[in-house]
């Protein structure tokens, strides 16, 4: 080399070192590098940071033996103010050459010869290449069990925390449930996803009890509500049932009224559900079950009440609708015997019987409604198709 290119290169050696002790000072402070240096791991992650600490190793070992050789070439150009010819040359074997030597590593007693054992020697370059593969792998190892970890752990830390919500909510109600196997498997899930973040997924099992923990915290903070509100809500149900028994008294007043001018199923007679309801409530009333429970019961009661009355108002609607059908039909017949009158068809014999028997049907009671449609749609039909 020359002067100026032993200098150049010389203070490029000094930066890339400086670049590396960077980056190994970054390793060495990184979160999950240093849990993992006092963790207690197993199976896959075991065998993996095992692999990775045994690069990392060798990475230290190709690190001191480069920074070395930049301390002789340092040392060196130090040495005097103008380097001669014989320097020059050392420096550039230094930093061009196979200046690094890596010692042979001791063998165990089975793997070894009585021959002796050759040193390996790399040029700069060829050993900052070496420590650049092995800072890989362990960079690589770390990335891995820092994605499970930050997948995995918080996901942990919610649900154990909905599962400290539901003691906290029970010791209100003065309630227990039997939540022991769920934390036993957060317990179990933690300490798989702590010491073998590598091996089997504790996903699935995570998802099934994440789901189990905030169904009971939904049912503990309902009856945590129901509770509280019981009184009120007890007092609305009531008014709710009086709803029921006033639309079930209309459904009735409406088949009382609908069935001696309509002819109707006998399913069709109503059948009165509030006083079963009103059952249920006193049931739940006296109840010593949990409030978990109850709050269930109350809800189903209180949708029940309001489907119930709901029902018989459309009910009651339904019934009336009928006559207004008949009605309806009626009005037909009427406007068909107009037509039939302008065609001439009014004393065909045909046509006449087909709207004495349309007309019979509409005007008896109870009226058939099915057939008297019929009819009227039969007589309807014979008024299109007739002629003149």
């Amino acid at each position: 080399m020359s002067r100026e290119g032993a200098e150049h290169a010389l203070r490029a050696r000094a930066d890339e070192r400086d670049r590396i002790s960077g980056d190994l000072l970054d390793l060495e402070s990184h979160t999950t590098y240093r849990l993992l240096r006092g963790a207690s791991l197993r199976g896959a992650t075991e065998r993996r940071w095992a692999a990775a600490q045994e690069a990392l190793a060798g990475l230290w070992a190709l690190n001191d033996a480069y920074r070395a050789v930049l301390r002789d070439a340092e040392q060196l150009r130090a040495s005097r103010p103008r380097l001669g010819v014989d320097q020059l040359a050392r420096l550039t074997e230094l930093l061009s050459g196979p200046s690094v030597v890596l010692r042979a590593a001791a063998k165990p007693v089975e793997q070894r010869s009585l021959l002796p054992q050759a040193d390996a020697r790399l040029t700069l370059d060829e050993t900052v290449t070496r420590m650049d593969a092995a800072f890989r792998e362990v960079t690589a190892a770390l990335n891995e069990i820092d994605a499970v970890w930050n997948a995995v752990l918080p996901r942990l830390d919610d649900a154990e925390a909905r599962l400290r919500r539901i003691r906290e909510l029970e010791g209100l109600l003065g309630e227990t449930s039997d939540l022991a196997a769920q934390e036993a498997e957060l317990k179990r899930m933690r300490a798989a996803a702590v010491e073998d973040p590598l091996g089997p997924s504790v996903g699935p099992d995570l998802d099934r009890v994440t789901r189990l923990l905030a169904g009971s915290l939904a049912e503990v903070e309902l009856a945590i509500v129901v509770k509280d509100e019981y009184a009120r809500r007890r007092e609305d149900l009531v008014a709710a049932l009086d709803r029921v028994r006033a639309a079930e008294s209309e459904t009735r007043l409406a088949h009382g009224s609908v069935v001696v001018k309509i002819a109707l199923p006998p399913q069709a007679q109503p059948r009165s559900r509030v006083e079963a309801l009103a059952g249920e409530l006193d049931a739940l009333d006296a109840s010593a079950d949990p409030w978990v429970l109850r709050a269930k019961r109350l809800s189903a009661l209180e949708g029940e009440t309001r489907r119930v009355a709901d029902q018989a108002r459309a009910t009651a609607k339904a019934l009336y609708g009928l006559v207004g059908r008949r009605d309806e039909l009626r009005g037909r017949l009427g406007a068909c015997q107009a037509m039939a009158v302008r065609k001439g068809l009014a004393e065909d014999p045909v046509t006449s019987e087909l709207y004495e028997r349309a007309r019979v049907l509409l005007w008896s009671a109870p009226c058939d409604l099915t057939r008297a449609a019929e009819a009227v749609e039969n007589y309807q039909r014979a008024i299109s198709g007739g002629r003149r």
